[in-house]
């Protein structure tokens, strides 16, 4: 049997020997703390590819280091499933350590085994790789760390990835369990068993009793009764009370008091007018004035439109009018025909004017001053209308925009309608004149 020793002055050392000597000093796996990202941490690329970032590594003695993040690409997908591995490979015939791809089997959850030689081919896996069916890009989802980090023959790992070829006592933390193991020769075991009270010894088998207090529960031989002492109940703990008491001075309140009449005679007493049942729908006419109705040429002191307005309406057949009130309170009846018109002629209406008003919501005054408002009501302010559409707005006896024609709103619309009907047809025809 030879005896080999090395390395010493003047004599030849293999590469071999230096990686069984150097696998002494140091574990295979990435240089740097325990889940860390940015050693050999491996992300998403552009399309079929994964990103390697920069970092330093051991494999068997050997020695790898990359100082820029390298793309490296993913074997096309399969039409199912697999599982493929970004590795580490070093190759003793090609004095080599390179990033690759292991590529898994198609229709398998599994990852492609490791090839972990003594002397020839060994790799460690940095990452899997899960390639979905006809993919054509890999994601962040599919991708799950696997690193091996190493030690100074005290490691960190996951159950995974601990050493594959471990020395008798090596000691590392496994990040799955929490907790430190050490090789025993055979298998993995915690440095710190576990203890409970029944496997503790040296524990005294009594303890003198000190101060402490405990729950009603807690105490045996407790008596079953106490006598009783001067106390109070509630009136819901109290038994063998009467069910019925001698009445005394006292009131009820009319909804407590049972067997009231269901009517009462009447006497001298009076109704409001809505509270009146089965009263006439009409009435004979008699020399009488209501204010709220009005012949022609009567005036109201309230013609400024916020009085009853959004209540009266008409019912029945017969003509109706839309109707004016003129600044003195006059009504009078908005005629149409052109029997009532002069000077006809066209008038030009921006439609860009009229698209332009803005409907608004507020609260309206009964009076210009004080009063009860009408909550969000609708429409338009006269003074923002005048701005672009004059023609509708309407001044009072002083000169002050007072309200708008909401009659003449609609005929401004007309030139809107027209010009999109005019724009439309245009449309259609140059459809119809570039299908040709």
């Amino acid at each position: 049997m030879a005896i080999t020793s090395y390395p010493f002055d003047n004599q030849v050392v293999t590469e071999t020997q230096f990686s069984q000597m150097f696998r002494e000093f140091q574990d295979s796996g990435v240089a740097a703390p325990f889940g860390n990202t940015t050693s050999f941490y491996t992300t998403a690329g552009t399309g079929m590819t994964v990103n390697v970032s920069a970092g330093l590594a051991f494999l068997r003695g050997h020695v790898v280091q990359s100082t820029a993040t390298e793309a490296v690409p993913i074997p096309a997908a399969s039409t199912s499933a697999r599982v493929d591995r970004v590795i580490l490979r070093l190759d003793p015939s090609l004095n080599s350590i390179v990033l690759a791809v292991k590529q898994g089997t198609a229709g398998s959850t599994t990852p492609p085994a490791l090839t972990q030689t003594d002397t020839g081919i060994f790799e460690i896996a940095l990452a899997s790789v899960t390639v979905n069916a006809n993919v054509t890009s890999i994601t962040s989802g599919d991708i799950s760390t696997t690193r091996t980090f190493a030690g100074t023959r005290v490691g960190a790992w996951t159950t995974g990835t601990r050493p594959a070829g471990p020395r008798f006592g090596q000691l590392g933390y496994n990040n799955t369990t929490s907790a430190w193991e050490f090789w025993t020769g055979s298998a993995w075991a915690p440095l710190l068993s576990s203890v409970d009270w029944s496997n503790l010894s040296g524990k005294p088998a009594t303890f003198p009793p000190s101060t402490h207090t405990h729950t009603w529960s807690q105490i045996t031989d407790a008596p079953t009764s106490l006598p009783p002492s001067s106390h109070t109940h509630d009136w819901g703990q109290v038994t063998g009370k009467p069910t019925s008491y001698p009445p005394s001075t006292h009131g009820h309140d009319w909804t407590s008091i049972t067997g009231t009449p269901s009517t009462y005679p009447p006497s001298s007493h009076s109704h409001t007018w809505s509270s009146i049942t089965s009263k006439p729908s009409t009435y004979p006419p008699s020399t009488h004035y209501h204010s709220q109705y009005l012949e022609s040429g009567d005036t109201i002191a309230w013609a400024n439109g916020t009085k009853r307005v959004h209540a009266d309406s008409v019912s029945g057949s017969g003509t109706y009018y839309a109707v004016w009130v003129q600044g003195d309170g006059t009504f009078a009846r908005n005629t149409s025909s052109r029997r009532f018109k002069q000077n006809i002629r066209d008038i030009d209406i921006d439609p860009d004017a009229v698209l332009s008003l803005r409907p608004r919501v507020y609260d309206r005054r009964p009076k210009e001053e004080g009063g009860e408002y009408l909550r969000d009501e609708f429409g338009l302010i006269a003074e923002e209308v005048a701005e672009t559409l004059p023609e509708i707005v309407t001044y009072d006896e002083e000169g002050r925009i007072d309200a708008l024609r909401y009659d003449l709103l609609g005929v401004a619309l007309l030139p809107v309608v027209q010009d999109q009907a005019e724009r439309i047809e245009r449309l259609e025809q140059l459809v119809r004149d570039m299908s040709r």
